[in-house]
């Protein structure tokens, strides 16, 4: 395989997210490195993460795993227990089918940045802790609903 050039590899920013969820997401951008690498078994991003950023809404997945270790700068992961300090060398890591919530947040006036590897399952469901969303994603297609399965509608209230 050859080597990588991140600074060859397209930033993406923004979100799937619906409103008003996706705004939310300001000062996070990722390196899609395991997609310019043409993996195809699992994902590997480098996750920048501006001061006051946050990674995601807080979620847990049905059918990935996933990994992560901070890189640079000081995070906090918070999750179903509470807050934790991460700096570069932390890892974490969400089974499949663990309810525990998380996200990271940058609390600093650093920038920081962490690596994520998951599992790319054929039919993923996303369950967002703290907010009446789930998303499922099949065949590349992102489909957003109510935890009752009622489609989100983004006119709603945000739950």
């Amino acid at each position: 395989m050859p080597k990588l050039d991140p600074a060859k590899v397209p930033v993406k920013t923004g979100s799937i997210y619906p409103a008003p969820y996706g705004a939310m997401m300001a000062g996070r951008s990722s390196l899609r490195l395991g997609q310019a690498g043409g993996l195809t078994q699992f994902g590997v991003n480098l996750v920048t993460l501006e001061p006051g950023a946050v990674s995601s809404l807080r979620h847990w997945h049905l059918n990935e795993d996933e990994f992560v270790m901070v890189t640079e700068g000081v995070l906090v992961l918070v999750d179903d227990a509470g807050e934790h300090e991460m700096r570069p060398g932390d890892c974490a890591a969400f089974p499949a089918g663990d309810p525990n919530g998380h996200c990271f947040e940058n609390r600093t006036g650093e920038a920081a940045r962490f690596l994520v590897v998951g599992s790319k399952a054929p039919r993923e469901v996303a369950t967002y802790s703290d907010k009446d969303l789930v998303v499922t994603v099949e065949d590349g297609t992102a489909t957003f609903a109510r935890k009752d399965g009622r489609p989100y509608e983004q006119e709603e209230s945000d739950g």
